[in-house]
Protein backbone atom coordinates (compact mmCIF):
# COMPACT_ATOMS: atom_id res chain seq x y z
CA UNK A 1 0.00 0.00 0.00
CA UNK A 2 2.83 2.40 0.87
CA UNK A 3 4.59 1.69 -2.42
CA UNK A 4 1.34 2.31 -4.32
CA UNK A 5 0.81 5.66 -2.65
CA UNK A 6 4.44 6.54 -3.31
CA UNK A 7 3.95 5.78 -6.99
CA UNK A 8 0.84 7.98 -7.10
CA UNK A 9 2.80 10.85 -5.60
CA UNK A 10 5.69 10.39 -8.05
CA UNK A 11 3.37 10.18 -11.05
CA UNK A 12 1.44 13.23 -9.98
CA UNK A 13 4.68 15.24 -9.72
CA UNK A 14 5.53 14.49 -13.34
CA UNK A 15 2.11 14.42 -14.99
CA UNK A 16 0.76 17.52 -13.25
CA UNK A 17 3.22 19.65 -15.21
CA UNK A 18 1.34 18.68 -18.39
CA UNK A 19 -2.17 19.20 -17.03
CA UNK A 20 -2.06 22.55 -15.31
CA UNK A 21 -1.58 21.13 -11.83
CA UNK A 22 -4.10 18.27 -12.16
CA UNK A 23 -3.36 14.67 -13.19
CA UNK A 24 -5.96 11.92 -13.53
CA UNK A 25 -4.18 9.07 -11.73
CA UNK A 26 -6.21 5.86 -11.52
CA UNK A 27 -7.21 4.44 -8.14
CA UNK A 28 -5.71 1.26 -6.73
CA UNK A 29 -8.13 -1.69 -6.75
CA UNK A 30 -6.97 -4.09 -4.03
CA UNK A 31 -7.57 -3.51 -0.32
CA UNK A 32 -6.53 -5.54 2.72
CA UNK A 33 -9.19 -6.57 5.23
CA UNK A 34 -8.92 -4.67 8.51
CA UNK A 35 -6.87 -1.83 7.01
CA UNK A 36 -7.78 1.46 5.38
CA UNK A 37 -8.05 2.10 1.65
CA UNK A 38 -7.90 5.19 -0.55
CA UNK A 39 -10.67 5.27 -3.15
CA UNK A 40 -9.17 7.59 -5.73
CA UNK A 41 -11.22 9.69 -8.12
CA UNK A 42 -9.88 12.66 -10.11
CA UNK A 43 -11.60 14.65 -12.86
CA UNK A 44 -9.52 17.52 -14.23
CA UNK A 45 -11.00 20.57 -15.90
CA UNK A 46 -9.84 21.07 -19.47
CA UNK A 47 -9.41 24.81 -18.93
CA UNK A 48 -7.97 25.80 -15.56
CA UNK A 49 -8.76 29.49 -16.05
CA UNK A 50 -12.52 28.80 -16.13
CA UNK A 51 -14.14 29.01 -12.69
CA UNK A 52 -16.42 26.15 -11.74
CA UNK A 53 -18.43 24.52 -9.00
CA UNK A 54 -18.84 20.78 -8.48
CA UNK A 55 -20.39 18.18 -6.22
CA UNK A 56 -19.27 14.56 -5.88
CA UNK A 57 -21.32 11.43 -5.25
CA UNK A 58 -20.11 7.92 -4.50
CA UNK A 59 -22.22 4.85 -5.16
CA UNK A 60 -21.48 1.22 -4.27
CA UNK A 61 -22.65 -2.03 -5.85
CA UNK A 62 -21.76 -5.05 -3.69
CA UNK A 63 -20.42 -8.17 -5.34
CA UNK A 64 -23.28 -10.25 -6.75
CA UNK A 65 -25.84 -7.43 -6.66
CA UNK A 66 -27.22 -5.42 -9.58
CA UNK A 67 -28.19 -2.11 -8.00
CA UNK A 68 -25.91 0.70 -6.84
CA UNK A 69 -26.41 2.20 -3.38
CA UNK A 70 -25.79 5.89 -2.78
CA UNK A 71 -23.20 5.94 0.02
CA UNK A 72 -21.60 9.40 0.03
CA UNK A 73 -22.26 12.98 -1.10
CA UNK A 74 -19.92 15.97 -0.95
CA UNK A 75 -20.99 19.56 -1.53
CA UNK A 76 -18.32 21.82 -0.07
CA UNK A 77 -18.00 22.08 2.84
CA UNK A 78 -20.58 19.41 3.76
CA UNK A 79 -19.75 15.68 3.56
CA UNK A 80 -22.64 13.26 4.10
CA UNK A 81 -22.45 9.49 4.58
CA UNK A 82 -25.73 8.12 3.23
CA UNK A 83 -25.45 4.38 3.92
CA UNK A 84 -25.47 2.79 7.36
CA UNK A 85 -22.84 0.19 6.42
CA UNK A 86 -20.34 3.02 5.92
CA UNK A 87 -21.20 5.12 8.99
CA UNK A 88 -18.02 6.61 10.52
CA UNK A 89 -15.93 4.78 7.93
CA UNK A 90 -15.64 7.35 5.14
CA UNK A 91 -13.53 10.52 5.16
CA UNK A 92 -13.33 13.15 2.44
CA UNK A 93 -9.75 13.60 1.18
CA UNK A 94 -10.60 15.52 -1.96
CA UNK A 95 -10.47 19.19 -2.95
CA UNK A 96 -11.27 21.54 -0.08
CA UNK A 97 -13.19 24.14 -2.09
CA UNK A 98 -16.19 24.30 -4.46
CA UNK A 99 -14.06 23.87 -7.58
CA UNK A 100 -13.58 20.14 -6.97
CA UNK A 101 -11.21 18.20 -9.17
CA UNK A 102 -10.19 15.49 -6.71
CA UNK A 103 -13.07 13.46 -5.29
CA UNK A 104 -11.01 10.96 -3.30
CA UNK A 105 -12.41 9.36 -0.14
CA UNK A 106 -10.77 7.15 2.48
CA UNK A 107 -12.44 3.93 3.63
CA UNK A 108 -11.57 2.85 7.17
CA UNK A 109 -11.53 -0.72 8.48
CA UNK A 110 -12.12 -2.51 5.19
CA UNK A 111 -14.19 -5.72 5.35
CA UNK A 112 -14.82 -8.44 2.79
CA UNK A 113 -18.34 -7.05 2.42
CA UNK A 114 -16.77 -3.93 0.86
CA UNK A 115 -15.84 -5.94 -2.24
CA UNK A 116 -17.61 -4.65 -5.33
CA UNK A 117 -17.91 -1.74 -7.72
CA UNK A 118 -17.59 1.88 -6.56
CA UNK A 119 -18.77 4.69 -8.81
CA UNK A 120 -17.60 8.27 -8.39
CA UNK A 121 -19.70 10.94 -10.11
CA UNK A 122 -18.76 14.59 -10.64
CA UNK A 123 -21.56 17.07 -11.29
CA UNK A 124 -19.69 20.17 -12.50
CA UNK A 125 -20.96 23.59 -13.53
CA UNK A 126 -18.57 25.68 -15.63
CA UNK A 127 -19.25 29.41 -15.34
CA UNK A 128 -18.99 30.49 -18.97
CA UNK A 129 -20.39 33.47 -20.84
CA UNK A 130 -23.14 33.80 -21.89
CA UNK A 131 -24.36 30.41 -20.59
CA UNK A 132 -23.09 28.06 -17.91
CA UNK A 133 -22.10 24.57 -18.98
CA UNK A 134 -23.05 21.47 -16.98
CA UNK A 135 -20.78 18.44 -17.16
CA UNK A 136 -21.17 14.99 -15.58
CA UNK A 137 -18.17 12.67 -15.25
CA UNK A 138 -18.31 9.09 -13.94
CA UNK A 139 -15.42 6.90 -12.87
CA UNK A 140 -15.58 3.30 -11.64
CA UNK A 141 -13.32 1.53 -9.16
CA UNK A 142 -13.70 -2.25 -8.91
CA UNK A 143 -12.44 -3.11 -5.45
CA UNK A 144 -11.33 -6.55 -4.32
CA UNK A 145 -10.58 -7.29 -0.65
CA UNK A 146 -7.91 -9.80 0.35
CA UNK A 147 -6.72 -11.15 3.67
CA UNK A 148 -3.04 -10.44 2.97
CA UNK A 149 -1.58 -7.92 0.57
CA UNK A 150 -0.29 -9.46 -2.65
CA UNK A 151 3.13 -8.32 -3.72
CA UNK A 152 2.26 -7.83 -7.36
CA UNK A 153 4.76 -7.21 -10.11
CA UNK A 154 3.50 -3.66 -10.53
CA UNK A 155 4.11 -2.99 -6.83
CA UNK A 156 7.66 -4.33 -7.08
CA UNK A 157 8.34 -2.25 -10.19
CA UNK A 158 6.88 0.87 -8.59
CA UNK A 159 9.04 0.39 -5.51
CA UNK A 160 12.15 -0.10 -7.66
CA UNK A 161 11.30 3.02 -9.66
CA UNK A 162 10.83 4.95 -6.43
CA UNK A 163 14.31 4.00 -5.18
CA UNK A 164 15.86 4.64 -8.61
CA UNK A 165 14.26 8.09 -8.65
CA UNK A 166 15.60 8.81 -5.17
CA UNK A 167 19.12 7.79 -6.21
CA UNK A 168 18.92 9.85 -9.42
CA UNK A 169 17.72 12.90 -7.50
CA UNK A 170 20.54 12.51 -4.97
CA UNK A 171 23.13 12.23 -7.75
CA UNK A 172 21.63 15.25 -9.48
CA UNK A 173 21.80 17.20 -6.23
CA UNK A 174 25.46 16.24 -5.76
CA UNK A 175 26.27 17.35 -9.32
CA UNK A 176 24.49 20.66 -8.75
CA UNK A 177 26.42 21.23 -5.52
CA UNK A 178 29.73 20.39 -7.22
CA UNK A 179 28.91 22.70 -10.12
CA UNK A 180 27.93 25.52 -7.78
CA UNK A 181 31.08 25.03 -5.72
CA UNK A 182 33.30 25.14 -8.83
CA UNK A 183 31.43 28.19 -10.11
CA UNK A 184 31.82 30.03 -6.83
CA UNK A 185 35.47 28.96 -6.57
CA UNK A 186 36.22 30.20 -10.10
CA UNK A 187 34.48 33.50 -9.45
CA UNK A 188 36.44 33.90 -6.20
CA UNK A 189 39.74 33.16 -7.97
CA UNK A 190 38.83 35.60 -10.74
CA UNK A 191 38.06 38.32 -8.17
CA UNK A 192 41.38 37.68 -6.43
CA UNK A 193 43.21 37.79 -9.76
CA UNK A 194 41.53 41.09 -10.65
CA UNK A 195 42.49 42.50 -7.24
CA UNK A 196 46.10 41.34 -7.76
CA UNK A 197 46.25 42.90 -11.24
CA UNK A 198 44.74 46.11 -9.92
CA UNK A 199 47.21 46.24 -7.01
CA UNK A 200 50.09 45.55 -9.37
CA UNK A 201 48.94 48.31 -11.71
CA UNK A 202 48.63 50.76 -8.83
CA UNK A 203 52.10 49.78 -7.62
CA UNK A 204 53.61 50.34 -11.07
CA UNK A 205 51.83 53.67 -11.36
CA UNK A 206 53.17 54.74 -7.98
CA UNK A 207 56.67 53.62 -8.96
CA UNK A 208 56.49 55.61 -12.22
CA UNK A 209 55.39 58.70 -10.32
CA UNK A 210 58.29 58.31 -7.89
CA UNK A 211 60.78 57.88 -10.74
CA UNK A 212 59.41 61.05 -12.36
CA UNK A 213 59.88 63.06 -9.16
CA UNK A 214 63.49 61.87 -8.76
CA UNK A 215 64.31 62.80 -12.34
CA UNK A 216 63.12 66.35 -11.78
Amino acid sequence: MISHLSLLVILSLFVSQCHGGCSEVESMTEAVAGEGFLLGCISCKRREEVSARATVDWHFRPLGEEEFRHIFHYDHPMADILDGDFTDRLDWLGTQNRDIQTGTIYLHNVTFNDTGMYRCTFHRTLFLSPYNQHVTVEKNVELSVVAVANRELTAVISEILMYVLIVVLQLWLILVLVYCYKKISEEHEEREARKARKAQAELLETKDNCDGVQLE
